[in-house]
């Protein structure tokens, strides 16, 4: 009797979790009004956008290539400084080291703060400290790069092997050269892997920043697409896929030679040399700030407004209050992520040469480029035309772009596999799907999870900006009330997405627990 209810019991646990899911997703659809027959029906709108762009206007690259070095200035001076500042100061947050607890607290309350910003609304809110130009889109990518880092650094600093750092600290070392010595030397390899990641996120990020005034293409193009110059678009786009891909290469190039499999070379000591001119030019380039147009008593209102934000709309429970724009950018991010990983994990297997010829991983290769290449606001201005303004174009922006960067991280998953299990199945006679059933996809469980819940919370961020191309969710109301300086209504905004940031991190530490 016994054995037959934990039986039941464990069968109904086996599809609670499955079905629950189903559930939720069903729900966040309907509530983002996801209707994939109208996009079906409307999905000329979409073909036509893509042919009035081919050709590009080639005659036009001579006036993009300043805007486009002012992105590439904003994203590797950022990405160095913010990852510098990361490596200095992460220790002080992991809680195995025996940094101070109050150090320790402080520094993360401030990274949770940071993380909980999308690049776009930290520029903004740049412009108002120092002016417009290309400084505060520095500052904003570096603010952006130093609170990602900060937390993955520390996250893999708890849970390094702490042995040598003991042993050092038994010796009578001080616990941050035991740090550099003992603990550092085993997540360097994690950390170079993720700074490099995060540069060529920054080049997205940094193209957009000039529609609030950060400098940048992101204003050049936002201004073609208002005037349907159509050609003149696919021209910067095809620029921003041409730098994705010499960032691409010099990424797996760097990634080759933090994992040992290559050696520097007389050449590609050169090459290094010439990273490190760029990011020396690109920062002694860079703009100043305008402080001429910085108000005292505009920030003082900013801070002000921050420190008091409007309750009446925290608590209100109407369509437009906060709570409902909060769940609506939930549910945007939550179905975007979730098409983005149902795509992408197919795609991963057709973009690597361990399961499928070099010319067709090459080929996908391309595409995943392509799609990574393009801006997330882009992508919203492209799909409004099909779907109109609301949540669904916010939902369909969200998992094209999921797809491009899950896509990638999923394939460095595969390409890391043990796959002798895979080719023992296969020289048994498995086929190859049943194979990868059976000995890749378990192995892969936990790193899948981990990346889609990093995905998730990336596309809450960004999915709480789309509002400013029509595409839903929180982001519309937060910029317009901060440039109407209604400080009260932008500060519980603000305060509204730091919790909901909280919060998902903590649905998150425990999904990634159970797995």
């Amino acid at each position: 009797m016994n054995d037959n209810k934990t039986s039941k019991n464990s069968i109904v646990a086996k599809f609670a979790v499955p079905i629950s899911f189903l559930i939720l997703f069903f729900l966040a659809a309907n509530f983002t009004d996801c209707d994939l027959v109208t996009f079906w029906k409307r999905r000329s709108h979409l073909t036509d956008l893509v042919v009035d762009m081919i050709p590009p206007d080639f005659s036009y690259i001579q006036k993009i290539l300043l805007p486009l070095f002012y992105t590439i200035q904003m994203s590797v001076t950022g990405t160095v400084l913010g990852t510098f500042f990361a490596l200095v100061l992460s220790p002080f947050g992991a809680a195995n080291l025996g940094f101070p607890a109050v150090i320790r607290r402080i520094l993360r309350i401030v990274i949770q703060i940071l993380r909980s910003f999308p690049a776009l609304i930290l520029a903004l809110t740049a412009t108002f400290l120092f002016g417009l130009g290309t400084f505060a889109g520095t500052f904003a990518i570096t603010l952006y790069t130093f609170a990602i880092m900060t937390k993955l650094t520390y996250e893999d600093a708890s849970a390094a092997d702490v042995k040598a750092y003991q042993a050092l600290r038994a010796m009578g070392v001080s616990k941050y050269v035991a740090y550099i010595h003992g603990i550092l030397p085993e997540i360097i390899p994690g950390f170079l892997t993720n700074a490099l990641y995060l540069l060529e996120t920054n080049v997205r990020h940094s193209s957009i920043l000039g529609y609030v005034g950060a400098g940048g293409i992101g204003l050049l193009l936002n201004e073609k697409i208002s005037w349907l110059e159509y050609d003149k678009v696919g021209t910067i786009l095809l620029m921003l896929f041409l730098t994705v891909c010499v960032i691409e290469y010099f990424s797996r190039y760097l990634a080759a030679l933090i994992r040992k499999e290559r050696t520097i070379k007389k050449e590609q000591a050169r090459l290094l040399l010439f990273l490190a001119a760029l990011f020396l030019i690109c920062t002694f380039t860079l703009s100043l700030p305008d402080f001429s147009r910085t108000s005292p008593q505009t920030l003082r209102n900013m801070f002000a407004g921050f420190l008091q934000p409007d309750w009446s709309f925290f608590f209100s429970a109407e369509k437009d209050g906060l709570g409902y724009l909060l769940l609506e950018t939930v549910c945007i991010a939550f179905i975007g992520t979730v098409i983005g990983a149902i795509v992408s994990a197919p795609l991963a297997f057709l973009n690597t040469k361990r399961f499928v010829p070099a010319p067709v991983s090459f080929l996908f290769n391309l595409v995943i480029m392509v799609i990574r290449s393009v801006p997330f606001l882009v992508y919203g201005l492209i799909f409004i035309r099909v779907s109109g303004p609301g949540a669904f174009t916010g939902v369909l922006t969200l998992a094209v772009c999921s797809i491009g960067l899950l896509t990638k991280r999923f394939t460095e998953a595969l390409d890391a596999l043990d796959l002798r299990p895979y080719h023992a199945l296969l020289a048994m006679g498995v086929r190859p799907l049943p194979a990868i059933c059976h000995s890749v996809l378990p192995q892969l469980k936990p790193v899948f999870t981990s990346i889609i819940l990093y995905r998730f919370d990336v596309n809450i961020r960004e999915a709480s900006v789309l509002g400013l191309v029509g595409a839903g969710g929180i982001g519309a109301p937060l910029i317009f009330s901060m440039n109407q300086y209604a400080w009260e209504k932008a500060g519980a905004i603000m305060l509204g997405l730091i919790l909901l940031v909280w919060f998902i991190d903590m649905v998150s530490e425990k999904i990634g627990a159970g797995n």
